[in-house]
């Protein structure tokens, strides 16, 4: 029989995102507000050391890589994806017969926030703006996590090799496997990763609403998937966790970096110190 949860999630879609968006961006902007207040405002710092900072994104990519891959062949030995699927399936039939047309025309338009061609676009945009800027490493850092995430929802689709959902007629069509969502993963890596860099460059006055709006514009792109059926519930939801992994490997991996230039600023200054006669 079909999951009562899931078709009432499924008929009641479209309405649940316009409830839980401005709850999402209430409960976001708060805590980026407690993190403000708790935490030391960033200092100016030495660019990020480019030899460790791709170091440490490999071991990021390898390390989700890894995780992923044996997730899929747990699941595999397990054989129970037959709950799940039927889960997902019963979702998006109600989606299909309870969504209204406006409304799909509507997420048509904003699914394109997390396109390929507007990554691309957005990606070039912000490595020669930071590279005109000076923040070459910055830049580096920016356009390998973008580059990175291409590849590892790449690798992963390829690992699960799962079918979309049939979606023939719908508004957008959309080829090749399902599972995870690419534009959720790339969405929440791409304006997480501007969040960030806004956070380290810009004044304070800017850090709450560019977090709140990389929150917003990601759960926004992610759920313009489900509500036009070209992905179930579980791959966008399974692309913004491994968008997320990605991301905080990114930014852990930049810290670590960072923090590479100032033990060495540091170290660089003792030496001239100690060298003046």
């Amino acid at each position: 029989m079909p999951d009562p949860l899931a078709k009432w999630l499924g008929v009641h879609a479209w309405q649940l995102f316009l409830i839980t968006l401005p709850l999402l961006g209430v409960a976001v902007g708060t805590l980026a507000l407690l993190w403000r207040h708790m935490s030391r405002p960033f200092r100016a710092a030495p660019e990020p050391d480019l030899r460790r900072l791709l170091l440490a994104l490999l071991l990021g990519f390898a390390t989700v890589v890894a995780f992923a891959y044996g997730f899929a062949e747990i699941a595999e030995a397990l054989g129970d994806e037959h709950a799940l699927g039927h889960w997902d399936d019963t979702f998006s039939r109600a989606v299909a017969a309870h969504t209204p047309l406006a409304v799909q025309m509507t997420f048509a338009a904003l699914t394109r926030l997390a396109d390929p061609l507007p990554m691309v676009l957005l990606g070039i945009a912000v490595a020669l703006l930071l590279w005109g800027a000076g923040h070459r490493v910055y830049a580096a850092g920016w356009a390998m996590a973008l580059a990175g995430n291409a590849v590892l929802n790449h690798t992963l689709k390829l690992v699960f090799e799962r079918a979309r959902p049939i979606h023939e007629g719908g508004i957008v069509t959309a080829t090749g496997y399902s599972f995870p969502s690419g534009h959720s993963s790339g969405a929440v890596v791409a304006y997480g990763m501007l969040a960030f860099l806004v956070c380290r460059l810009l004044p304070p006055k800017w850090h709450v609403p560019a977090i709140v709006a990389a929150a917003l514009i990601s759960v926004t792109a992610a759920s313009s998937r489900i509500l036009l059926r070209v992905h179930f519930p579980s791959d966008v939801l399974a692309g913004l966790l491994s968008g997320s992994a990605w991301l905080t490997a990114c930014i852990l991996a930049v810290a670590a970096a960072l923090h590479h230039g100032r033990v060495r600023a540091v170290r660089q200054r003792g030496s001239d110190t100690n060298s003046t006669p």
